[in-house]
């Protein structure tokens, strides 16, 4: 590596490098990102975080409406979530089919049981 060093008051002050040798540096400064963010990620899991498929990920992203995603995804039937929640089935139906928006006092219900956050829950401004 040729660096030409600039000195300030009998001081280095810049350090100059070749363009190509500081796009490399860049590029490995940029895996090592990577792979401790990867590192990061496996300690996480293997802490007992949770991961999700990605068909899961693919429908909480598209149109469909959040809290049935949810529903599903744990596993649990409308009546289900309804009694553990102190709610009607047709009120949770409502919900899911997009004409009745939840009290936020029903939203930290559904997240407890959902395991998930509040704002899950709500669907993104399209």
């Amino acid at each position: 590596m040729s660096i030409q060093i600039i000195e300030h008051d009998g001081a280095p002050e810049y350090a100059i490098v070749p363009f190509r040798e500081w796009e490399t540096m860049v590029d490995r400064l940029e895996e090592l990102e990577d792979i401790r963010d990867g590192c990061t990620a496996s300690a996480a899991i293997a802490a007992g975080e949770e991961t999700y498929p990605q068909e899961f990920a693919k429908r909480l992203s598209s149109k469909e409406n959040p809290l049935k995603v949810w529903r599903e995804y744990r596993k649990l039937t409308l009546a289900t979530l309804a009694k553990r929640c102190g709610v009607s089935i047709p009120a949770l139906s409502q919900i899911e089919n997009d004409k009745r928006a939840p009290s936020v006092d029903l939203l930290l219900k559904l997240s407890k049981v959902l395991c998930c956050d509040m704002e899950d829950l709500i669907r993104g401004e399209d």
